[in-house]
């Protein structure tokens, strides 16, 4: 009596479809006479789990081997009780499972006539804006070196524009065989690219392929609020396939250069604006500039200090999904220390520190005074 199919390929008799498969899957793998070369032992093997799940995969074989065993595929022709070796036809199926494992393709398109592979490839092209573009919006030219349809023939690949006649490689199947072991695997036919038919008389400017390689020149519409690492795609931009075959697509990968004065975060916009002493100390008023090229006025109270903030709202960036909408914009003071002093100044500020009083310098007192009691 055979051996039993469940035991075979290592599962209950319980044992799930999917668990089946991921079973047969494995041990197809490991079997496979590519991979175990003049090893009898392996192909036997492999001849077994491949009978195993030929019945067990189907759901009305695998009920009635459950309840007859064997006998209940005698006399099938070629199935699972056959004594002298193993049926392919049986196990189409089976195959195509690990076909993928295997050899990296698909199973049985021959048959369906020629498989055409002549889109054009996807492109991508890296943009740098500014951050007032980004802000705004705009339109940018650009320059790509591609695959372009070729003007002599029109992308038809034809001298003449005449008659195709069938590839002889693959006789039209636009597919080829190549026998691995006793396992036959098709792949795309090299010399047609799948087509099935040849050009009769190619164009010599494109060699027969209906596309040249040429710069191709583009204007890309910039979306105000565009955000570093934004991709936009452009449908049918990309490289032109062969013989006039449907185009790819184009992808914009868009960065924001540095700014000389703002710092970009999200929808928001910070600056550091320098305040002179004086105005930090008695207050007043400071304009500064904004994304939008219009100067904001903010107030300066009295005894500002280095790194308070001054919040602008609705000055900051346009949002992308709602440009009408914008962020805020918050301004950092940054104390300036006057420098290169004249005489008059220089007495002036002597003359400060002599009647200054504890109070004026909060920040101050308070430090020296933990140091202080650090030291002591």
């Amino acid at each position: 009596m055979a051996e039993d199919y469940y035991k075979i390929l290592g599962v209950d008799r319980n044992a799930s479809q999917e668990d089946i498969k991921k079973a047969y899957r494995a041990l197809a793998v490991k079997f496979h006479p590519d991979k175990n070369p003049d090893n009898a032992e392996a192909e036997k093997k492999f001849k077994e789990i491949n009978a195993a799940y030929d019945i067990l995969k189907d759901a009305q074989k695998r009920a009635a081997y459950d309840r007859y065993g064997e006998n209940a595929f005698n006399g099938m022709g070629g199935g699972a009780g056959a004594a002298g070796g193993f049926d392919f036809s049986g196990a189409g199926g089976a195959f195509s499972d690990i076909f993928e494992d295997l050899f990296g393709g698909g199973r049985g398109r021959s048959s369906r006539g020629p498989e055409v592979h002549n889109r054009g490839s996807d492109l991508r092209y890296n943009l740098e804006v500014s951050l007032e573009d980004a802000y705004k919006g705009s339109k940018k030219d650009i320059e790509i070196n591609t695959m372009s349809s070729c003007e002599i023939c029109d992308g038809s690949g034809s001298a003449d524009k005449g008659e195709t006649t069938q590839c002889d490689t693959c006789h039209g199947a636009g597919r080829v065989r190549m026998q691995q072991g006793f396992f036959m695997v098709e792949r795309t036919c090299n010399k047609c690219q799948g087509m099935g038919t040849v050009i009769k008389n190619p164009c010599k400017k494109c060699s027969g392929t209906g596309r040249i390689k040429k710069n191709k020149k583009l204007s890309v519409k910039i979306p105000p609020g565009v955000e570093e690492g934004t991709r936009m795609r452009l449908p049918g931009k990309g490289e032109v396939g062969m013989l006039g075959g449907e185009a790819g697509d184009l992808y914009i990968f868009i960065s924001v250069a540095p700014h000389d004065i703002f710092i970009r975060d999200g929808d928001d916009i910070h600056c550091k604006v320098p305040i002179s002493f004086s105005t930090a100390a008695l207050g007043g008023k400071v304009d500064i500039p904004t994304i939008d090229g219009v100067k904001a006025r903010i107030s300066i109270p009295e005894g500002t200090q280095t790194g308070n903030q001054f919040r602008i709202k609705g000055k900051g960036m346009s949002q992308m999904r709602s440009p009408e909408k914008r962020g805020d914009m918050y301004a950092h003071a940054v104390i300036e220390t006057p420098v290169k002093l004249s005489k008059k100044q220089k007495e002036l500020l002597k003359e400060f520190e002599s009647i200054a009083e504890e109070k004026s310098s909060p920040m101050a007192n308070k430090f020296f005074k933990k140091v202080k009691e650090l030291l002591d």
